[in-house]
Formats: C-alpha cells, sequence, structure tokens
C-alpha cells in the first residue's frame, strides 16, 4: 500500500485513529498547513489531531478523488478533493464542509500537505451571533 493509499485509509474517520498513527503517512519534518494555522514537524501534528480528537465524536472524509499533478509541477505531487462530516462532542453537532487538499510526496511518505476550505462554513458560521451576522451578509451577496 503507497502513502496515497494510507492517507486515504486514516482520513476515513481521523477519530479512529491514534495520533501516532499520522507517521504511517506524514515525515518527520512535515509542513501541514490550514486556513487557521501552520504546524511544522511530526509532533506538533500529532499535537493538532490530538487536540482535534478530544473535541470530535468523529471527522470523517469522503475523499471524491486524488489528482497526481502534471509534471509542471515542483513540489505539489497530488491534489485530493473531499468533503468532511465533523461531528463535535458538545451538543453533537455536525458540521459538513467541501475542500481540497495539495500534497507534496517524496520516498512514498507526504511531506507537505495543505488544505483549502472555507473557514467561515468550518467555524465562523457556527458562533452563534457570528454566525447569523455572517449567514445575513452571505444571503445578501447572492441576491
Amino acid at each position: 500500500m503507497d502513502v496515497i493509499d494510507r492517507f486515504c485509509k486514516i482520513y476515513t474517520d481521523i477519530c479512529q485513529i491514534s495520533p501516532e498513527d499520522l507517521g504511517a503517512i506524514y515525515a518527520e519534518n512535515i509542513v501541514f498547513v490550514d486556513p487557521i494555522t501552520t504546524h511544522t514537524g511530526l509532533n506538533e501534528v500529532k499535537g493538532y489531531f490530538s487536540n482535534l480528537l478530544t473535541q470530535a465524536k468523529s471527522c470523517k472524509f469522503d475523499i471524491a478523488d486524488i489528482l497526481p499533478c502534471g509534471e509542471n509541477q515542483k513540489s505539489i505531487t497530488h491534489v485530493a478533493n473531499w468533503t468532511m462530516t465533523l461531528v463535535l462532542n458538545s451538543g453533537d453537532k455536525t458540521i459538513t464542509l467541501d475542500g481540497t487538499t495539495q500534497l507534496a510526496v517524496k520516498d512514498d511518505i507526504i511531506v507537505y500537505h495543505k488544505d483549502y476550505y472555507d473557514l467561515g462554513e468550518m467555524v465562523y458560521e457556527h458562533v452563534p451571533l457570528l454566525g447569523f451576522v455572517i449567514k445575513k451578509i452571505k444571503r445578501k451577496l447572492a441576491q
């Protein structure tokens, strides 16, 4: 099983893994970027996932496809398109959103991971007063 297959298996439901399992897909010097922050090194990424595991009942990724990049790309080797379904412990709240991940694989291990998704959809829209305001602005802009 190559690293892309291992990646898909781990992301089936992140809450069913141990942070130690991340060493099977990420290099010691992994750079992991999402819209909130950047984590450098496997230990930081493990800490990030440990925190997620304490807050979520389930975090599943339906990976629609993983596309290899063309030869013109120097570092990004794969792009994954996905839908995440996150069920939080607090109030059984479910958040669903679409996103894309860029991956750089070297020697059958991921050395770079960057997520792209709508941070408002993920976080801000779920804060009571702020969510109301953001949804109202989105409706107004859609007209």
